[in-house]
């Protein structure tokens, strides 16, 4: 991705809701200081845990934007990660 390319991930409204509550009460404190920062930092955490648990801590490949399945979750898909 380009820095220039823009990239919207979705949020429940409730989600979204809490996202702002959470950069406007601590976001200073935390060094957030936009939603784009707390989220990316989300992110970045959480691809490092996975990284390591899945990848031996290592990069993997890069997929380019069109190679992922598009759409929605599947109900089942719903229900195991409401389960987390």
């Amino acid at each position: 991705m380009k820095p220039s390319e823009k990239k919207s991930p979705y949020f429940t409204e409730e989600d979204l809701k809490q996202i702002r509550a959470a950069v406007q009460a601590v976001g200073q404190l935390e060094g957030y200081v936009s939603i784009t920062d707390f989220v990316e930092a989300a992110a970045r955490r959480e691809l490092r845990r996975l990284q390591r648990k899945y990848n031996d801590g290592r990069k993997w490949p890069g997929v380019e934007a069109g190679e992922l399945r598009p759409g929605r979750r599947t109900r089942e898909e719903t229900a195991r990660r409401e389960d987390r």
